[in-house]
């Protein structure tokens, strides 16, 4: 949710310490570096709190096998939810709540909690993923499931290098299914100044289930099929000396629907107002005057020196992240008169523009660490909405969407934010160290005046001349947010701990204000009752964690396991009518275990297991009750085995999601699909062959669950109906020089 707490992000791509802490063809397990936990380079087996870090290797065996980011994170990561296969990653939760995304250390979560912060990066240019599980206090708001950090790819070897890719996917299963993938690096480095441009594109065709039937379109948050998408990363940098190093990076991100085929809602859209799913199909003819999708910028310079300032380490960084968000056309009805409704189409444009700084500063001695810092953060979300000429949308079943009003969909909202955090690491003996620190947040959030987006349709179709505006205004508060914990450092292949740990989130105050019920009066409309900011400031809704956790890296044997609990005395939920946000005086924890367990032998053979075991509940008068499963996360089991010998290399994966089920008897069904994955590298190159699906599962996407409960009241549940894709084929080529 929040941009504002983007954290330090030491590295415009990871720069600083990539070089010296490169992936080798093993993972380095607890001897890994990672800023994820604290801010600053740090040994995770100095960490007093459940990390992991997903090496390249594993990203690129995931994704030149034809995985997608979000199914992947779900598979590497053993917090992390079953990732939908659209474009959305919304309710892809950490440990039950939300989780704060970044990339190289520019968060990519928002004030309006749009979940796109997965359509963000292309798996090219991705060199390592950090992540920390749980509640955190370091980085401020959202972060109360844990904190994902992608490193960009840097420079590896000196001298110029590149690499260039090619794939294609598929599942035979009609004329359009297949995907086509191609990228191509540069890269050169020097003494001083090193840089990368990557450059990756993808165009989707269908996508189809088990059944050999083409899957629907996600009206709702939109999906893949027929994306085109664009990744544009370049990094650069340069080192003065041995104190003092700058880098700098630029991306450009475009991922956008690019056919013609899309999902009739009838004649009429009479699937819709008779609420007759049997009417729905995909047809070609699709168009629409408005971006369906995902176009992102985002920069960043960072400086980073050694020794200075009284032997301190300095980091700065200078972050700016624009975004332009695009929604698929979403049917609805809407009163043209005292008596009389109609059905017409629209969709959403959402814009945010963000700059920030962050400033940390590190001193050691002996026995103890300081870290403190301050980070400034601004931000702007304006969201429009098209209305579409009613006689073409009826006429093509939805099919054809021109742009007739053009009107506002939430109100703009202006946000600032100003935190200073201290963390301090003191060694209380040789095997015992205390972690602790504190946060301070000031946030400013300005809401401009709005009329419901409900009344200025109304009046954009004659009914109606003018209506009022729900006032805005400004709110602010302040949080303070502690954390402290303990490890126990038996050796440096074994450490146990113990921490509390404190998160805070906000409701979205796009969706929370604007909107309100309102009376016709003459020829205007007044507001009758809003939930406004003068009335209802905003609160930040604090998460408190507690955690014991072990780890072992010793041999073959790598394993970290952890129980939690976290605890919240409000929760976020959202009215299934009007969809505004409401914030509930309900208890919420989640309480679990997760864990990873591998082996690796000295033959080749590999093979391991990871999992999540969660309890979501919320207090409903003194009763503890199954949380909604539009939110609550479900138990999942990971198993794997692999080979590496010679060229060749081996991967058979399954993931397993359990069955869940709230207090409504709303059921989300469990299923079990698996992968297959070879490669093999030769003199030119190193093909990649990955079969998902593999034996060919029909289940339903959690993600379509979930919708089918959020979107209710619409009545026609087949229209949110989104299988699982079928078995697919992936074939690669990459070559690397």
């Amino acid at each position: 949710m929040k941009k504002q707490y983007a954290f330090i992000g030491l590295l415009a791509s990871g720069l600083f310490f990539s070089q010296t802490a490169k992936d080798s063809t093993a993972s380095k397990g607890i001897d890994d570096v990672v800023i994820v936990a604290s801010r600053k380079p740090t040994k995770i087996s100095e960490i007093p709190g459940t990390v992991w870090v997903v090496q390249k290797e594993k990203i690129q065996e995931q994704a030149k096998s034809g995985v997608p980011i979000k199914e992947m994170l779900s598979i590497l990561i053993p917090s992390m939810d079953i990732g939908p296969q659209g474009r959305t990653n919304y309710g892809q939760n950490m440990r039950g709540r939300s989780a704060l995304v970044m990339i190289d250390g520019v968060s990519l979560n928002s004030i309006r909690a749009i979940s796109r912060q997965l359509d963000a990066i292309d798996p090219f240019n991705i060199e390592r993923i950090e992540v920390l599980s749980g509640a955190s206090s370091i980085y401020g708001g959202n972060a109360t499931g844990g904190i994902i950090n992608i490193i960009t790819k840097a420079p590896s070897k000196k001298g110029i290098s590149g690499e260039t890719e090619l794939g294609v996917r598929t599942g035979f299963m009609g004329k359009d299914d297949h995907d086509f993938r191609a990228a191509q690096s540069i890269a050169g480095k020097g003494e001083k100044f090193f840089g990368r441009l990557g450059v990756a594109y993808q165009q989707n065709g269908g996508v189809y289930g088990a059944d050999q039937k083409q899957l629907f379109t996600d009206i709702t948050q939109t999906d893949l099929q027929y994306n085109q998408s664009i990744d544009i990363l370049a990094t650069g940098g340069y080192q003065f000396n041995n104190k003092h190093k700058i880098t700098a990076s630029l991306q450009y991100y475009n991922s956008k629907f690019n056919g013609d085929k899309s999902l009739y809602l009838g004649e009429n859209l009479s699937a819709f107002t008779t609420k007759k799913g049997s009417l729905l199909e995909m047809r070609d003819g699709f168009s629409s005057d408005k971006n369906v999708g995902t176009e992102r910028y985002m920069g960043t310079v960072t400086y980073n020196g050694n020794g200075i300032l009284g032997g301190q380490d300095l980091y700065v960084q200078f972050a700016t992240r624009g975004e332009k968000l695009g929604f698929y056309p979403f049917p609805g009805n809407i009163a043209i008169n005292a008596t009389d409704k109609i059905a017409y189409m629209s969709s959403s444009q959402q814009d945010t523009y963000y700059s920030g700084i962050k400033a940390l500063l590190s001193k050691s001695w002996r026995g103890l660490n300081v870290t403190y810092g301050a980070d400034i953060d601004f931000e702007r979300f304006e969201g429009n909405q098209s209305v579409y000429n009613i006689a073409k949308t009826m006429s093509s079943g939805g099919l054809i969407n021109e742009t007739q009003y053009r009107l506002g969909r939430y109100p703009t909202n202006r946000s600032q934010s100003y935190a200073g955090y201290v963390q301090a690491k003191y060694n209380i003996l040789p095997k015992l160290q205390l972690n602790a620190g504190v946060r301070y947040q000031h946030m400013n959030v300005k809401m401009d005046d709005f009329v419901g987006s409900e009344q200025q349709t109304q009046v954009a179709m004659g009914y109606g001349k003018s209506a009022s505006a729900i006032p805005g205004g400004e709110s602010s508060y302040n949080v303070t947010l502690a954390n402290a914990g303990l490890l126990y450092k038996i050796n440096e292949q074994h450490q146990v701990w113990g921490t509390f740990s404190q998160g805070a989130s906000l409701a979205d105050p796009a969706k929370f204000y604007g909107i309100g019920k309102y009376a016709l009066n003459g020829g205007n409309w007044d507001v009758v009752s809003s939930i406004n900011v003068k009335e209802q400031p905003l609160q930040p809704i604090k998460t408190n964690q507690f955690e014991m956790g072990y780890r072992v890296n010793k041999g073959g044997l790598r394993a970290q396991v952890a129980g939690f609990l976290s605890t919240s005395d409000k929760t976020v939920t959202v009215d299934r009518k009007t969809f505004q946000i409401l914030v509930n005086d309900l208890k919420l924890r989640n309480m679990g275990i997760e864990a990873e367990i591998s082996y690796s032998l000295n033959n080749g053979v590999y093979f391991g297991a990871s999992g999540l075991l969660i309890k979501s509940e919320v207090d409903n008068k003194g009763e503890w009750q199954k949380q909604d499963i539009s939110s609550a996360s479900p138990s999942k089991l990971v198993t794997y085995i692999g080979y590496n010998v010679n060229n060749w290399s081996f991967r058979f994966q399954s993931l397993q999601n359990f069955k869940q089920k709230d207090e409504l008897n709303n059921v989300v069904e469990g299923y079990n699909t698996s992968d297959l994955m070879m490669g093999y590298r030769f003199n030119w190159g190193k093909f990649n062959l990955g079969i998902q699906n593999l034996f060919n599962i029909d289940y339903q996407t959690i993600w379509s669950k979930r919708s089918q409960v959020l979107y209710s009241s619409y009545g026609i549940p087949e229209l949110f109906n989104y299988k699982g894709r079928g078995r697919t084929f992936n074939l690669s080529y990459t070559f690397e020089f």
